[in-house]
């Protein structure tokens, strides 16, 4: 039998950007399934503080990256819940070596697109199914997909090209589900965090702080992870209910120009 409280499935929920999604959502009322590629006792702390926070957690130990994992994710999803109402495409990674586009290797190429474009993409189509499913034996279901970008979508670093190209394909991965579910009335949003304070980022600390500092976003800080959060959130709480295939900026205003 399917609860009664909406579930979503966020990838790389462990921590970082996925973790403050999670929160947020949580938070709300929602129960949370998070995937990560680590064992389940890796989780435990962000289990416990997700369920203080009112939410049945699942941990769905699996990789992104490899079809296969797909779907035994998903089963594991129906299993506990009977139900899927949201997927937050969360999970990246960047490239093993910060290397010129002129010396990049197709190894490092490969390995970014994996677990950035391929995998979300497939993801998508089978938890997409899965929606229609539910949509289809209960005109009343309410699903909506979310895929985590970044400002890299179209703000060019040279030295990690697989990862600019990754975050631009799923830019348009969110508007191709976005015009293929509208008939079935699932939004699709994307998300496009600018810098964010999170593990992943605390090795360049000093050169954004500088950055900040000298005016790099119009808002002068890091984002957190709660601020992706809080945007993701508004976006499954139904605040813009009749909007689909939008880019929700969540950067400090970084990307606007000015003289």
């Amino acid at each position: 039998m399917a609860k009664d409280r909406k579930v979503a499935l966020i990838t790389g929920g462990r921590r970082g950007i996925g973790f403050g999604i999670a929160k947020a959502l949580a938070a709300q009322g929602l129960d949370i399934a998070i995937n990560g590629v680590s064992p389940e006792d890796g989780a435990g702390a962000a289990i416990a503080e997700l369920g203080a926070l009112g939410a049945e957690v699942l941990y769905v130990q699996g990789d992104v990256a490899d079809p296969a994992d797909h779907a035994r994710m998903v089963e594991a999803v129906k299993a506990r819940f009977g139900r899927l109402d949201v997927l937050i495409n969360n999970a990246g990674i960047g490239p093993r070596s910060r290397d010129d586009i002129l010396t990049a290797t197709p190894e490092n190429y490969d390995h970014v697109m994996q677990t950035n474009l391929r995998g979300p993409y497939f993801l998508t189509q089978r938890v997409a199914n899965f929606m229609v499913e539910q949509k289809k034996a209960d005109a009343a279901f309410e699903g909506m997909i979310v895929f985590i970008t970044s400002i890299s979508s179209t703000v060019v670093s040279v030295n990690r090209g697989e990862y600019c190209i990754s975050k631009a394909g799923l830019s348009m991965a969110a508007q191709l589900y976005a015009v293929r579910l509208a008939e079935f009335g699932i939004p699709v949003h994307e998300v496009r965090p600018g810098i964010i304070a999170t593990d992943l980022t605390a090795g360049v600390k000093a050169k954004y702080d500088k950055l900040f500092a000298e005016g790099l976003a119009l808002l002068p800080r890091w984002g957190t992870p709660e601020d992706v959060g809080r945007a993701v959130a508004a976006l499954v709480r139904g605040d813009l209910a009749y909007s689909t295939g939008q880019v929700i900026m969540v950067d400090g205003g970084m990307q606007i120009q000015t003289l």
